[in-house]
């Protein structure tokens, strides 16, 4: 099969990943008090949260109605078990912590019903 390469046609990483919602005043709220998440951008049409690994958590209020289980969003941490514990402080509805071959996850929903996990990846020593 021939390729055709085409100048600033390849993707190369996220800049932005997140749900629709009707309602961002109250799902960037959970973000930012339930998580911990930082805005730098919070208005009526949407919110944005950069994170340290350069990629941009982000919502908006699309012109027609769509929000809940759109999208999945995994949250990188250190450690599991305190970031499951501090959310759960917090409010936030998390299940218990499991281990996969690659990460440690615990799996949750924003108030508008998207599925969000928090991740702790493996170190390979």
């Amino acid at each position: 099969m021939e390729t055709t390469s085409i100048t600033g046609a390849k993707i190369v990483g996220v800049d932005i990943f997140g749900p629709a919602t009707q309602d961002v005043s109250r799902l960037a709220a959970f973000y930012r008090d339930i998580l911990g998440m930082t805005p730098t951008e919070l208005g009526e049409g949407g919110a944005e949260f950069p994170l340290a690994d350069g990629s941009t958590f982000g919502m908006w209020k699309p012109e027609q109605p769509r929000s809940g289980a759109g999208y999945s969003a995994l949250f990188a941490v250190g450690d599991i078990n305190a970031a499951v514990a501090r959310f759960r402080e917090q409010g936030a509805e998390l299940g218990d912590p499991f281990e996969t071959p690659v990460c440690f996850i615990s799996a949750g929903k924003d108030p508008d019903g998207n599925e969000f996990y928090i991740h702790q990846r493996k170190t390979s020593d």
